[in-house]
């Protein structure tokens, strides 16, 4: 790999530091020549501290390592993105990020998609919200749907029409999310599932 150490004249190229699985940023550092040959011969990763001025391991101290995955150069050479497994938290504060959040794994719509049906059971005027009216239903009449959903997907894949296979297939993915908050699940246990079957 090309790095460009010298381009900013101070020997020093910016490392970001990526979750491997949840493709959250967890901090920024910087690397040296050195802290970048640790890393890669060490497979945990290591900075070089300006305000200690020598080579940095994360989690030297506090066992919170960063277990690199990949590293990539960028397109002019001079930064690093380094996705990783973390150990624990990343910050020094006991946070996740070095900004503060939780490293939470998203999966983008679908999980904003989980907040909204989540919100609709909980709202107090239940009669407007086909959602609310569907978790009042119990689990039986979730479960119906969702069994409705699936017969309705398997028809239309026998037939030509995407447009309506799209459809059911939302209406299914839908409803399916509907049954496992009612079950007490989300979407994150079932992706656990794959992932251990993996």
């Amino acid at each position: 790999m090309n790095i460009d150490f010298n381009k900013n004249g101070n020997g020093l190229v910016p490392a970001i530091i990526q979750d491997a699985l949840t493709k959250n940023v967890l901090m920024l550092g910087y690397m040296n020549e050195e802290a970048y040959t640790k890393t890669v011969d060490s497979n945990k990763v290591t900075f070089f501290s300006r305000t200690k001025n020598r080579l940095w391991t994360k989690g030297e101290e506090s066992g919170h390592f960063l277990n690199v995955v990949s590293i990539k150069n960028d397109c002019d050479n001079d930064t690093l993105l380094i996705e990783v497994n973390p150990v624990g938290p990343t910050c020094h504060k006991g946070t996740d990020t070095c900004w503060g959040e939780t490293n939470n794994q998203s999966f983008g719509f679908l999980s904003e998609l989980e907040k909204v049906i989540q919100s609709r059971r909980e709202a107090a005027d239940s009669e407007k919200s086909y959602v609310a009216s569907l978790f009042k239903k119990g689990i039986n009449k979730i479960a119906q749907k969702v069994g409705e959903e699936a017969v309705e997907i398997v028809i239309e894949a026998k037939d030509n029409n995407d447009d309506l296979f799209l459809n059911e297939g939302a209406d299914l993915l839908f409803h399916y999310l509907i049954l496992l908050q009612a079950k007490g699940f989300a979407l994150k246990d079932v992706v656990d599932v794959l992932e251990g079957r993996h």
